[in-house]
């Protein structure tokens, strides 16, 4: 399976990522106490946006978090041609939105559970801290 996974399209690999990232985020919000559907998706959005997800591809590649093989995996994914028009956002945070999901789809497909696990927790820290962060800002 790992050439398969390897040479599978960007797009496919994004859209297993995009399951398997909002899994996480609602194991991660419910593990929080958080119980209200309203509620719950609000917080979602934060975390599973193309924006959130283009944040923390940004961050990864300013840090140097990633392997070679995961930037290459990261570059096609930002290349990938949808063929649909992003809503509310930008093509190139879009694109880098697509990007992140590639990568979570690509580990969780090839099963590196502990780097989809390192990744992913790392993710879901990152942007909670920036929106505490933000928080605070506007108060």
């Amino acid at each position: 399976m790992s050439e398969d996974v390897k040479q599978m399209k960007s797009l496919a690999l994004a859209y297993m990522g995009d399951a398997v990232y909002e899994l996480y985020v609602r194991k991660h919000l419910l593990s929080t106490g958080q119980v209200k559907p309203k509620q719950l998706h609000e917080s979602a959005v934060t975390y599973v946006s193309a924006k959130a997800q283009a944040a923390v591809i940004l961050h990864w590649l300013e840090t140097e978090t990633l392997t070679e093989e995961e930037e290459k995996v990261v570059s096609r994914g930002r290349n990938a041609k949808s063929g649909s028009a992003p809503k509310n956002t930008s093509v190139q945070t879009y694109r880098y939105g697509t990007a992140f999901e590639a990568l979570i789809g690509y580990h969780y497909l090839l099963e590196n559970s502990d780097r989809l696990m390192e990744l992913v927790t790392d993710a879901i820290h990152f942007l909670q801290e920036r929106s505490e962060t933000n928080e605070s800002k506007t108060r």
